[in-house]
């Protein structure tokens, strides 16, 4: 159990999901704070052009935006859904490394969906989030 409260289990029966930058179970005390789908967007909500790995930090960045909008942090966010257009496994080390780079070894549950296409045309990635107001 970490100082906030959060339990962090990666059942040794299970692979070890930290080097794919998740975890398989978080519990948490207090409220739950849901945050809707984050992606690389601009001040319309336009989708911002670029590669995948610029789309990921953006979206990530729009996602920490969002927390720190209701007085959270990277810190409180216990499950992750990704969702990534035309998955390969080149993509999925991309968003190891962002997740590390945000999580450290905190790592969040997370399910990474591949899918055809998001909402706007442009879409790469999207990130939504339930995360913890401690109690």
């Amino acid at each position: 159990m970490t100082r906030d409260g959060r339990t962090i289990t990666n059942p040794a029966t299970l692979h070890d999901p930290t080097p794919f930058g998740y975890s398989h179970a978080v519990s948490a005390p207090g409220e739950l704070v849901f945050i809707g789908g984050q992606y690389a967007s601009d001040a319309t909500g336009a989708p911002v052009p670029g590669d995948f790995a610029a789309q990921v930090d953006l979206a990530f960045d729009r996602l920490g935006a969002a927390l720190a909008a209701v007085g959270l942090g990277f810190e409180h966010v216990v499950r992750l859904g990704t969702y990534i257009v035309a998955h390969d496994v080149d993509k999925l080390a991309v968003l190891g490394k962002a997740l590390h780079a945000r999580f450290g070894d905190r790592l969040p549950a997370q399910t990474l969906s591949g899918v055809a296409s998001l909402a706007l045309p442009g879409m790469l990635f999207e990130v939504d989030a339930v995360a913890v107001r401690p109690a």
